[in-house]
């Protein structure tokens, strides 16, 4: 066989084409690599223009400040990036369940089968990366020379490109090699585990979640009482309990998550393919969390910056009687800039999360296949099989956004009160209305989206060719 070769001892089986079947596969890897280091390469560059733009007028260097913002920023699309990828990994080993039980069967170790796998990963992330950080590196030179050539910045000896990118490119391959390592260690561990016989969640995770939410939770109200007493302490409070709460959520996510889709997926409607889509939304626990998660992480991170910016603008604004309509106006534009800037750059995570979902559920609609071409046999309609897929992704979709929308405006107003609690009354609830309203047309388009391919794949083949299918 291709790829396997004797020797005195074992079988090896490194060749990546027998884990993942074609390097096609890994399409989403190379995608999120890209986007993420783009965005790396951009907010670096950035980092370094404004530090070169202040020297050059004599004001104190920003860049190591601006530079630390932007890590924080990085890290947080590389958390998001290392959940997609390792889903979308995970997704692609789940279709091949066959084909590598086989190769466990016939001597192949997990060890083995991980091993080529992170190989194809790390080099299509290799190239992900490198698209991406030249991508970031031009767009930043681009605006630079256009900022120069209408005065809106000094002449000045600018950088090229930041030597940051170098370990920022690294720090992207890293990220999805790693990922990949883990995300996949249970699922090429044994042939038991490759099979669709579904585990029990350990004992000790809802304990270790609850525990962990709850301590988190009290963290949180902490910090508002912190707020309330002028500590400038609270805000680092806020940030670790929020923290604590989303790693409880995480740990109990393959629990809370499917349930969650449950209940939400009442909303698509009780049609015979609305009820098939729920079923399917639920059928597969691990693939449901799998779906969720990232999209839901993102959401939540994106709610927060804009409801903590939202309270902490309604707070000046309620309570700072004694400014001036001046600096009242002034206020309100440093605060909408600063809104929008922020929302802008997280945004990104999103975006990720975005294309991780698509790419899920076109794999999990492909590896359907047999269960498509038996419903078309007993009388679906093509309209049937798309509304179908597209419900599914609506109540995927819709849950993660409804909880996230909900988590982010939580930890947004308790971020804003550990802030300026001692200079307002009550706590202001942050609604920023303009970015729910996106948020949420923003699901709706992106239900469509991870739908068309999937559903048009699916209907374009014939039922008897879908039922041949092993």
């Amino acid at each position: 066989m291709t790829g396997l070769s004797m020797t005195n001892r074992e079988i090896t089986a490194t060749s990546p084409k027998l884990t993942i079947g074609s390097l096609r596969e890994l399409t989403t890897v190379g995608v999120v690599c890209g986007i993420g280091a783009a965005y790396s390469a951009a907010l670096l560059g950035a980092a370094d223009l404004l530090d070169t733009v202040s020297r050059a007028e004599g004001d104190d260097p920003i860049g190591q400040v601006l530079s630390a913002v932007a890590s924080v920023f990085i890290l947080i699309a590389l958390f998001v990036s290392a959940i997609v990828i390792s889903n979308g990994v995970d997704t692609v080993i789940a279709g091949r369940r066959g084909q590598l039980t086989l190769l466990r069967l016939i001597g192949a170790s997990g060890r083995q089968l991980r091993a080529g796998l992170v190989r194809a990963v790390g080099a299509v992330a290799a190239v992900g990366a490198a698209v991406g950080i030249a991508v970031g590196t031009v767009a930043v030179d681009i605006t630079r020379i256009i900022l120069v050539h209408n005065g809106k910045i000094p002449e000045a000896d600018y950088s090229a490109i930041t030597v940051m990118v170098v370990p920022a490119a690294l720090a992207v391959v890293g990220t999805a090699v790693v990922a990949t390592f883990v995300g996949t260690r249970r699922t090429l561990a044994s042939v038991a585990a490759l099979q669709t016989v579904r585990r029990g969640v350990p004992r000790w995770r809802p304990v270790i979640a609850a525990g962990t939410a709850a301590f988190g939770a009290l963290i949180l109200g902490l910090a508002c009482r912190m707020g309330e007493n002028g500590s400038t302490a609270g805000f680092f409070a806020a940030f670790l309990g929020a923290a604590l709460v989303s790693v409880g959520f995480l740990i109990s996510a393959p629990v809370i998550v499917p349930r969650l889709v449950s209940v939400c997926g009442r909303a698509v409607g009780a049609s015979p393919s609305a009820v098939l889509a729920r079923k399917n939304a639920v059928s597969d626990p691990t693939r449901t969390t799998r779906s969720a998660v990232g999209l839901l992480i993102g959401v939540t991170l994106v709610t927060s910056i804009a409801a903590g910016m939202t309270s902490l603008h309604k707070a000046v604004r309620n309570n700072w009687t004694d400014l001036t309509p001046e600096e009242i106006a002034t206020n309100d534009k440093i605060l909408s800039i600063t809104t929008t800037v922020l929302v802008a750059i997280i945004a990104i995570s999103v975006i990720i999360a975005a294309v991780g979902f698509i790419s899920t559920m076109s794999l999990t609609v492909i590896s359907r296949t047999r269960e498509i071409g038996m419903l078309r046999a007993m009388g679906f309609t093509a309209r049937q099989v798309r509304s179908m897929i597209f419900r599914e992704s609506l109540a995927l979709t819709g849950t993660a956004v409804v909880c996230g929308l909900l988590a982010g405006i939580v930890f947004g107003s308790i971020a804003s009160q550990s802030l300026i609690g001692h200079l307002s009354s009550g706590m202001p609830i942050g609604l920023p209305w303009g970015v729910l309203v996106a948020i949420i047309s923003g699901t709706f388009a992106l239900a469509v989206v991870a739908s068309l391919p999937p559903s048009r794949r699916a209907v374009a083949v014939s039922p008897v060719d879908a039922l041949a299918v092993a």
